[in-house]
């Protein structure tokens, strides 16, 4: 079957182990069945593996990607939970030691099939596309978490989202503005700034700028290069929702602010199976929807990826099959 995965790590030119061909068709064990992918989207972690980062050269050839909605055995159109726990796990499987992602222990979503376990599946809703609902189980999940489960912000207050464009930052400024939050957003760009703008936040800023008034929370995906202006963007008291760091991991911490304006600093990872759920039923009620960047058909994968490593987003990278 066609598939996009990564054979040897390369930390320093990621796109040069991407491999688009043939691999082996999925086989599901007790518990697990097999989707056919309609449409799987593109995020970060994808990158990460071609560099090496989260998965180490024994476990490779790895099909990558996390996300995807398809069709399943039985015929019925599907939303695949990327998160993938222990089987005997019960409670909040973002929290269990052993989970993992698709494409870090067992083979991703960016291939005509996929093997999931059975209780990773939730139905797709017929108003949702499946380009559309394969953007929410890792982006859009990871935000309807920072913002609704993990950040304590009431709707009414102030958020600012570093960074404009990324898929994370995009699913943030749709969902605090359908839930009443008021949206700033820091962009590098006019164009990327114009475009959060569009989507509905309610000031755009260049990137470091000096804000009108401190915020009631920063959800933070960028690291190194934004750390030292969302901790100074902050009221005493607020908080900052973290979630990744694609510039870097090695923050200025900036602990010196921290504690003498009693701020709050929240990690969130992904989310559950049952968020995922409201996610989905959240997108059905106030019609909100992922917005996507480019569609583009599986075989031409090396696009989608370079878009992504050369920050030329505006949204999601989805593949269609």
């Amino acid at each position: 079957m066609l598939a996009a995965f990564v054979s040897t790590p390369a930390p320093k030119d990621p796109l040069s182990v991407l491999e688009v061909g043939d691999r082996p068709e999925p086989e599901a064990s007790e518990g697990w069945t097999t989707i056919q992918v309609k449409a799987a989207s593109l995020n970060h972690h994808d990158l990460f593996s071609l560099r090496g980062v989260g998965l180490p050269a024994e476990k490779m050839p790895m099909i990558l990607g996390c996300d995807a909605a398809g069709i399943d055995e039985d015929g019925n159109e599907v939303v695949v939970h990327a998160v993938i726990s222990s089987a005997d796990w019960r409670g909040d499987e973002t929290l269990d030691p052993k989970r993992s992602l698709l494409s870090e222990v067992h083979q991703g979503t960016l291939a005509e099939r996929v093997a999931v376990p059975r209780r990773n599946l939730l139905p797709k809703p017929a108003d949702l596309s499946f380009a559309e609902a394969a953007c929410l189980p890792t982006a859009w999940l990871t935000a309807y978490r920072m913002l609704f489960v993990r950040s304590g912000l009431r709707p009414g207050q102030t958020v600012l989202v570093q960074g404009a464009s990324g898929g994370v930052a995009t699913a943030l400024i749709v969902l605090g503005r359908a839930a009443g939050y008021r949206m700033w957003v820091t962009g590098r760009s006019e164009e990327k700034r114009a475009a959060a703008l569009v989507l509905g936040a309610d000031q755009a800023f260049e990137s470091g700028a000096r804000l009108p008034e401190r915020v009631d929370g920063v959800m933070e995906t960028v690291g190194d290069a934004t750390w030292s202006h969302s901790v100074k963007s902050l009221k005493p008291g607020g908080v900052i929702v973290t979630s990744g760091a694609t510039t870097g991991f090695n923050p200025g911490a900036e602990l010196n602010r921290i504690f003498f304006t009693q701020l709050s600093v929240v990690g969130s990872t992904m989310g559950t199976r049952s968020e995922l759920e409201s996610l989905i039923q959240l997108c059905s009620v106030t019609g909100v929807r992922p917005l996507i960047d480019v569609e583009l058909p599986l075989s031409q994968a090396h696009e989608g990826f370079a878009r992504m490593l050369e920050g030329r987003t505006a949204g999601k990278i989805v593949f269609t099959l």
